[in-house]
């Protein structure tokens, strides 16, 4: 008897996580699947490259929610997502991440007495002003399977009593999608450095987060500290939209670097990923990159007081860094000055998508 998975996507990183699990589900017989996009993340240039180039059909139903504040996107993701699940009636409904698809589609799920289980379950940052862990928490305790990339996560569940019934461990599904992508980052990477005008070594930052991005004095330190850190080593910028508008907002924008500070759109995954194989050190405050760079073995500065990915630092090569000038150039050229090891913690092998599917199907068998 087939059954019906509906994947739930709302954000860019949602789809690197999701594309493995759609490619290890079209090759298995008897499972059906849906792929919805509520547009969380709308802009419509950005998410058609990502589809692209992860292998992705376009999506079967696009919500279309937009923007709007936590409350409003939640809701406008659960009100139009529960006329689909009334017609699609699907088995599952699997979720990836942190964002607010992540929480409303879970919840609709549940009240609608049907199954969800949530990629990238039992990560925690223990710091609850971050909307992002309002809708891990939430998410985790509502439902039915949770799927853990680290063994961290499976002890954060259990520390809130979940019961380990609910619980697998499978591993990193980011690492999947760069394992099998890595190739074509590298056969792009002559192109890119040629378009970019990029020396062989190189510093590669991301800055997008509130804490980081609203606050101008903060903004101010931080900006300033990659200013200090291009005079001995270039640094490349793909600036997020957010983050743009904030620079001009406070007048900030970077001027007279020669160069050397070099702001650039933002670019799809592989051409990114061919960025940061290749970077000396990053920059970033970023969730998915501090993976990915310990995977890599590229060293990386997390530019936030927590994380929710502490594998990362324990096994990886990331470490927290606070947002000021002399707190990122310190740790910077301790960080030059260091040979990192990748990290690659246990199960982070590009194999986790056919666990996640084994883990759907045994759930059944043993559930009924």
């Amino acid at each position: 008897m087939s059954k019906t998975l509906l994947h739930v996507v709302g954000t860019r990183p949602n789809f690197v996580k999701i594309a493995p699990i759609y490619r290890e589900v079209a090759a298995r017989e008897g499972i059906d699947q849906v792929l919805v996009h509520t547009g969380q993340h709308y802009d419509a240039e950005m998410s058609d490259i990502f589809f692209e180039e992860f292998g992705l059909p376009a999506p079967d139903v696009n919500l279309a929610v937009g923007s709007g504040t936590h409350a409003v996107q939640t809701a406008q993701v659960m009100t139009s997502l529960e006329p689909v699940l009334d017609e699609v009636k699907p088995d599952w409904v699997v979720v990836v991440g942190d964002v607010n698809s992540t929480l409303a589609a879970t919840l609709v799920a549940v009240k609608k007495g049907i199954r969800s289980a949530h990629v990238e379950a039992g990560l925690r940052s223990f710091d609850r002003t971050m909307p992002e862990e309002i809708n891990r928490v939430l998410t985790d305790r509502v439902a039915d399977l949770l799927l853990t990339p680290s063994r961290d996560g499976d002890e954060n569940l259990a520390r809130e009593g979940i019961d380990p019934e609910r619980i697998r461990f499978v591993g990193n599904v980011m690492i999947d999608t760069l394992v099998s992508l890595l190739p074509r980052a590298r056969e792009r990477w002559p192109d890119v450095r040629a378009r970019l005008d990029l020396p062989e070594t190189f510093t590669l930052t991301t800055l997008h987060r509130p804490g980081n991005v609203d606050d101008p004095e903060t903004l101010d330190e931080i900006v300033s500290g990659l200013l200090e850190l291009s005079r001995d080593l270039p640094v490349v910028f793909p600036i997020h939209p957010r983050t743009r508008a904030r620079l001009d907002e406070f007048g900030l924008m970077p001027r007279g670097a020669d160069g050397r500070l070099r702001l650039v759109e933002p670019m799809g995954y592989i051409e990114f990923m061919a960025l940061t194989s290749n970077a000396r050190m990053v920059v970033t405050d970023s969730g998915g990159i501090q993976e990915e760079t310990s995977y890599l073995g590229t060293p990386c500065l997390t530019v936030r007081p927590n994380t929710e990915r502490p594998v990362t630092i324990t096994q990886g090569t990331n470490q927290l860094v606070e947002s000021r000038r002399d707190a990122i150039v310190a740790a910077a050229h301790a960080a030059m000055d260091a040979d990192a090891e990748p990290g690659r913690p246990e199960l982070w092998d590009g194999r986790t998508a056919p666990r996640i599917v084994d883990a759907i199907e045994a759930f059944d068998r043993v559930h009924g």
